[in-house]
């Protein structure tokens, strides 16, 4: 009968340690997500401040060839000619 309890406590004891593991490793789990979430955060942040500085330089070549620059005439002439056509269409469209 004492080797029976010798296997039961064993068998305690394993699943006692089998349980604590289980909780560290959901801790970590945890721990793993909430950086996960942060860095997807801050990637997204990332990538909005991008977009911003693009839209800024843009906006800079377009001044700078519109102040004489011979480097960025042609796109600057295509903006204002897709920016005349959308002036166009919704003059168009208000007087229907």
């Amino acid at each position: 009968m004492n080797h029976i309890e010798d296997i039961v406590d064993s068998l305690e004891a394993k699943i006692s340690n089998v349980l604590g593991q289980l909780e560290a490793l959901k801790q970590v789990n945890l721990n793993l997500t909430k950086q996960l979430n942060d860095k997807e955060q801050t990637l997204r942040s990332q990538k909005l401040e991008i977009t911003a500085w693009k839209d800024r330089y843009e906006t800079l070549k377009i001044a700078n060839s519109m102040l004489g620059s011979d480097e960025n005439k042609r796109e600057t002439k295509l903006k204002i000619n897709t920016l005349i056509r959308d002036i166009d269409h919704c003059i168009a469209q208000l007087s229907e």
